[in-house]
């Protein structure tokens, strides 16, 4: 039995799409605790690695519509489309590239990661699918935005974009 009164935190999705807006920020954490996490992402308009996941993932769109990239197992790519109102189950260890306009919104639940789990971060290459790079990180804190830091270092290295197979190099976002 619960004696003292309980702080049960209460998340409006309509402000925090609205903040994610005026701030600039892609993703605001919602709740963090030892075996739980849940964040609102807004879409990026430039998105395309793949991410593999340690945990399972339970994806809510909440606003605008999103072509979710999977890998198959044969290493095949594969979309399903969420819209608005859907929800989707990925399961850990699959490679998916939530891809949706930065109008958009999106809200993820999924388990904070055990200590020695690392999350990847996946580049093909556009013209001949061959594996482009690879980021990997140790993720303790979600409120690091590890996606964005992937790209950083994705897009401020050629070397890195450029197919070793075909010799194709991805171009950067405008903006980047």
């Amino acid at each position: 039995m619960i004696n003292a009164p309980i702080a049960l935190p209460l998340a409006n999705l309509e402000e925090i799409a609205r903040e994610l807006v005026e701030t600039g920020k892609q993703v605001k954490v919602l709740w963090q605790e030892e075996e739980s996490l849940v964040f609102v992402a807004k879409g990026r308009d430039y998105r395309s690695e793949f991410h593999i996941n340690p945990s399972s993932e339970l994806m809510y769109q909440i606003s605008g519509s999103m072509n979710l990239h999977i890998r198959t197992p044969e290493n095949k790519e594969e979309v399903i489309v969420l819209k608005e109102g859907t929800a989707i189950y990925t399961p850990p260890g699959v490679p998916h590239s939530p891809r949706f306009p930065s109008t958009a919104f999106l809200m993820v639940v999924e388990r904070m990661r055990r200590p020695g789990e690392t999350d990847r971060f996946q580049w093909f290459c556009q013209k001949c699918d061959n594996l482009l790079h690879e980021e990997e990180f140790v993720v303790a804190d979600y409120r690091l935005d590890p996606v964005s830091q992937a790209y950083r270092n994705f897009y401020t290295s050629e070397q890195a974009r450029t197919c070793t197979r075909c010799g194709e190099v991805m171009p950067k976002p405008e903006g980047w």
